[in-house]
């Protein structure tokens, strides 16, 4: 084999591991959110001392903190099918408080052995026997410590159960319904399952009067614990691309300057370069290398999130003109055969990448929707637009007299939505609002 020969095989063989290369990591930076993105190029800035990276000013995360929101028919006021999931140092907060108090020295021990027995709705977890047991100490002196806690602010922290938090929240309250208590302290499951015409009965009371009581118990904040979320579960999003309108114009906009952004350190590059060590050069020529594909890759992938980006308020027009009950069946597969891209491409686009729009902040998932059957299958309706829907029906539904599943389901029939009773009820469980039951009100 002549050297010409094999020349050309081995810069073949170098270019082809170089395109390998630059494709895996583009397709790599493609599937990361903009968090994992900034710690990967955390990473390549360890690895490639020519590397640097230009953090976005603090302002724009603080113009663009906002949750995720989808919409929902409940608001905080419907707790009682929510309890929060975390609490965010409940126990300092209310060490802070207990500061300024003065205990012996026993009571402390248990006060703080305590405070590390509240769960994330701020209830105790621990019995006074138990606690007594391990700390070998009395139950009177663990329920001296227990008393001061549920003494302290949120009020209802310290509780063993919800009906405790309440009763504990109503006991501070002068001006708490009588009603109200006696039917928390006496017969909570019943008014619970709302089981309200035999409590009436029990109670010699009008079904108006346990309204009344049921209104003010809502106002109760049955979960203290919540309002300390943890920073690890309470996220806060940057989203990668925002929607405005304009009248009847959509304008997406990518927002670069959310992204980290990489420099390459000339100076520094090449005052290394004036050595004429033959090794060096390799590296630095390597590490510039590097670098021009990262630039690269970075540029396709802002390339390929803006265009599935750009489809998705194309193909979901009538969501950002009319609402999210107007949201239509998407596929990846359609968008992918529309800009001439993999299927697996635009998954990886949308994944862990956020667009702000009207209606809060949403992953580009949320745009690709699976299908319920229209009317003759002349049109596929999405699940999230029949859960709007629903929402609409019941949010607009006289309280008094609410709808049934079979009433709904038979008004989207007459939208031209044939689903079933049963598939309602999942839907309806699914977004988090009681049955027609439980919505009812009693009013005077």
């Amino acid at each position: 084999m002549s050297m010409q020969l094999k020349s050309g095989l081995w810069l073949q063989q170098t270019q082809k591991l170089a395109m390998t290369q630059e494709l895996s990591q583009a397709i790599e930076l493609l599937q990361y959110s903009s968090q994992e993105l900034a710690e990967y190029l955390e990473e390549k800035t360890m690895e490639n001392p020519f590397i640097q990276i230009e953090t976005p000013p603090m302002e724009y995360f603080d113009r663009w903190r906002s949750r995720k929101q989808t919409k929902r028919i409940h608001d905080d006021k419907n707790w009682i099918e929510q309890i929060a999931d975390h609490s965010y140092q409940l126990a300092d907060y209310l060490r802070l408080q207990l500061s300024g108090i003065k205990v012996s020295k026993t009571i402390q021990r248990v006060l703080d052995f305590l405070l590390l027995n509240l769960d994330d709705n701020g209830y105790l977890t621990i019995r006074p026997e138990e606690a007594a047991a391990l700390l070998k100490t009395s139950v009177d002196e663990v329920q001296t410590a227990v008393s001061i806690i549920q003494e302290l602010e949120p009020a209802g922290v310290g509780a063993y159960h919800l009906q405790h938090c309440l009763l504990l929240q109503m006991d501070r309250d002068t001006n708490a319904p009588p009603l109200a208590k006696q039917i928390i302290r006496f017969h909570f499951h019943e008014f619970a399952e709302k089981k309200w015409k035999g409590l009436s009965k029990t109670l010699k009371v009008e079904l108006s009067d346990i309204q009344k009581a049921s209104d003010y118990i809502q106002t109760l904040n049955p979960r203290p614990g919540a309002a300390f979320q943890s920073s690890r579960s309470n996220k806060y999003i940057i989203p990668d691309m925002s929607v405005s309108m304009h009248g009847e114009k959509i304008e997406l906009k990518f927002l670069d300057e959310t992204m980290p952004k990489i420099v390459f350190q000339k100076e520094y590059f090449q005052e290394v370069s004036n050595n004429h060590d033959q090794e060096l050069k390799m590296f630095l020529k390597e590490k510039f290398q590097d670098y021009q594909w990262l630039l690269k890759s970075l540029e396709q992938r802002r390339e390929t999130i803006q265009k599935v980006g750009l489809k998705i308020v194309e193909k979901q027009r009538d969501f950002f003109l009319k609402g999210p009950q107007n949201l239509t069946s998407l596929t990846m597969k359609e968008i992918a055969e529309e800009l001439g891209i993999h299927e697996s491409t635009v998954s990886r686009a949308v994944r862990g990448k956020y667009m702000q729009t009207p209606y809060g902040t949403l992953e580009l998932r949320y745009f690709f929707t699976n299908a319920v059957p229209a009317r003759d299958n002349a049109e596929a309706i999405s699940s999230r637009r029949v859960k709007g829907l629903i929402e609409n029906m019941i949010a607009q539904e006289d309280k008094k007299h609410p709808l049934s599943d079979q009433e709904i389901c038979d008004r989207l029939k007459m939208e031209g939505i044939m689903i079933s009773r049963r598939t309602v009820a999942k839907y309806r469980d699914q977004l988090h609002i009681p049955s027609s039951s439980k919505r009812k009100r009693y009013e005077s």
